[in-house]
C-alpha cells in the first residue's frame, strides 16, 4: 500500500470534516490535534482554502477543551483547528470552556463533568448513545484539579 504523509493525511480529514459541517451534519468538527503551534498554523494556507470552498470558518484553538470524551493526553497542551458553519456554535464550544473554567475554579468541576461532556459531545453532533460510549471507553480521564487520572 502506498505510503500517505502525515500532512496530505490531515489535509483530506480537514477537507472531510469540512464537508460535513457544511452539509449540516456536524455543528462543529476538531482537526486531528497539533503537538505545536508551528505545525497547526503549516495548515492554514489550506484550511483557508478549504473554508472557503464549503464556506465554513475556522477557529484557532491554543487551549483545546479537556473533558472526560476523549483522553486526557490526546488534546492536553496541544493546539487545534475547530471548523464550524454557524457562529453560534463557536460561541458556544467558547462559553463551554469558560463554564468549565469556573466550574474547577468553584470547586464543582467534579459534579459538572458528566454534563459538561455531554454538552461537548452535543457541539459536535454525537448521539447521547455515543457520547456515553466514549466516556465508558476513556481510561485516561482529567481529575478535578485538571491532571490525568487512569480508571483501571
Amino acid at each position: 500500500m502506498k505510503q500517505i504523509d502525515p500532512y496530505s493525511y490531515q489535509c483530506g480529514v480537514i477537507d472531510c470534516f469540512n464537508e460535513m459541517v457544511k452539509a449540516g451534519i456536524k455543528n462543529i468538527a476538531l482537526a486531528h490535534p497539533c503537538t505545536t503551534k508551528e505545525e497547526r498554523d503549516s495548515y492554514i494556507p489550506f484550511v483557508e482554502t478549504i473554508t472557503n470552498q464549503y464556506q465554513t470558518y475556522y477557529y484557532l484553538d491554543d487551549d483545546p477543551l479537556i473533558t472526560d470524551l476523549f483522553p486526557y493526553s490526546l488534546n492536553r497542551k496541544t493546539y487545534n483547528i475547530i471548523f464550524y458553519k454557524e457562529k453560534k456554535y463557536i460561541e458556544e464550544y467558547i462559553a463551554l470552556k469558560e463554564h468549565k473554567r469556573q466550574s474547577i475554579i468553584n470547586q464543582q468541576y467534579s459534579q459538572l463533568r458528566t454534563e459538561i461532556a455531554y454538552e461537548f459531545g452535543h457541539l459536535l453532533s454525537y448521539s447521547d448513545q455515543t457520547i456515553e460510549q466514549y466516556i465508558n471507553m476513556n481510561n485516561e480521564k482529567e481529575n478535578d484539579e485538571g491532571e490525568v487520572s487512569y480508571d483501571h
